[in-house]
């Protein structure tokens, strides 16, 4: 079988509260088991109705203040029609279409091309949730 395409699926516990976790490290590791110097895609999933992927700058406050973003596009109140779970749920639906689900990133030499502050992050606002998967996919350049 070909190692041009290489998946492993990540299991992260986020929590009760809302999150932004920097998953930088976790595709860097995989990268070096999988990658070993090739050039390729990393594409990341993740399998969830309210959780997405975002390339953000961490540590210096901008995963707070995406959530803070996130508050004001889309309150947790009574507004939403999807009802169920923790009050203003039915946001957490919505997240998808503004932090989507997925994100594909250039490998070079075996390593993540990301910019100088750039970060790879899962952002769940769904607090009902507290066990996500994230799929890491490795397709090797020809």
């Amino acid at each position: 079988m070909s190692d041009a395409f290489t998946t492993r699926v990540l299991n992260i516990t986020t929590g009760s509260a809302e999150r932004v976790a920097d998953l930088t490290r976790d595709c860097e590791a995989f990268l070096r088991e999988v990658a070993r110097g090739r050039d390729g895609l990393l594409n990341l999933f993740v399998p969830h109705a309210t959780a997405g992927i975002a390339i953000i700058e961490t540590g210096a406050g901008s995963d707070d203040d995406l959530l803070a973003a996130l508050h004001t596009i889309l309150p947790a109140d009574d507004r939403w029609q999807h009802r169920h779970g923790s009050p203003g749920h039915g946001r957490d639906h919505v997240l998808p279409a503004f932090v989507p689900p997925h994100a594909t990133l250039p490998v070079v030499d075996g390593g993540l091309e990301l910019g100088t502050w750039q970060s790879v992050c899962l952002v769940d606002t769904n607090r009902d949730n507290t066990e996500r998967k994230v799929r890491f996919s490795f397709l090797a350049g020809s």
